[in-house]
């Protein structure tokens, strides 16, 4: 039974570290200039071994920048905080755990690669659009609400986390959810 189980925990531990190594190199050279055999060099195997796994570049980028927002319930939520209570999950995002950088390499990536754009709308329209169709019955107008809060969030990301705009980057987080919370609350429950 061990020799069952060993070669799908070595096949796991394998997709992992692919997965590892990629997400790094995605992050620091971004999706043109990556490569898989720079990836599998990091990996500490063949590039063989990648496509095996992951198919292709395309594929396995994809992999590696699986997002999940783990944005908050709105309905949970007083309407009149959701600006600032997403504001705050983004930030905590962005800064809490440095080993998911995921959204943060889609947003370097995207600038250079229209694949990468596709993929970066889809996360935002996929779930962001939800939490504001909670709090706006319209579908359009949730659709337009929803782009208005992207541009903020990806806008602060941009500047805190790429650019580092210093006084972005001095900013506290307090600082930026009560600014920019307000400008989000605006976006979501504001008149048009």
């Amino acid at each position: 039974m061990n020799d069952v189980q060993l070669p799908a925990r070595r096949s796991d531990a394998t997709r992992a570290g692919i997965l590892r190594a990629a997400r790094a190199r995605f992050a620091g050279d971004g999706y043109q200039r990556a490569t898989i055999r720079a990836i599998a060099a990091d990996a500490g195997i063949d590039p063989s071994m990648v496509m095996r796994y992951y198919g292709n570049k395309a594929q396995l980028f994809a992999a590696a920048v699986d997002v999940d927002l783990r944005l908050p319930d709105a309905t949970r939520i007083p309407p009149d905080r959701l600006g600032e209570t997403l504001v705050a999950h983004f930030i905590q995002r962005w800064e809490g755990d440095p080993t998911d950088d995921a959204l943060l390499t889609l947003l370097r990536s995207a600038a250079t690669d229209e694949s990468v754009a596709a993929r970066l709308r889809d996360i935002f329209r996929e779930q962001v659009a939800p939490v504001v169709l909670a709090v706006v019955a319209d579908p359009a107008e949730a659709a337009l609400r929803a782009g208005l809060v992207a541009t903020q969030m990806l806008g602060l990301a941009m500047c805190r986390q790429i650019l580092l705009l210093p006084p972005i980057v001095a900013a506290t987080p307090a600082l930026l959810v009560a600014h920019v919370g307000a400008t989000v609350q605006r976006y979501l429950t504001g008149p048009l």
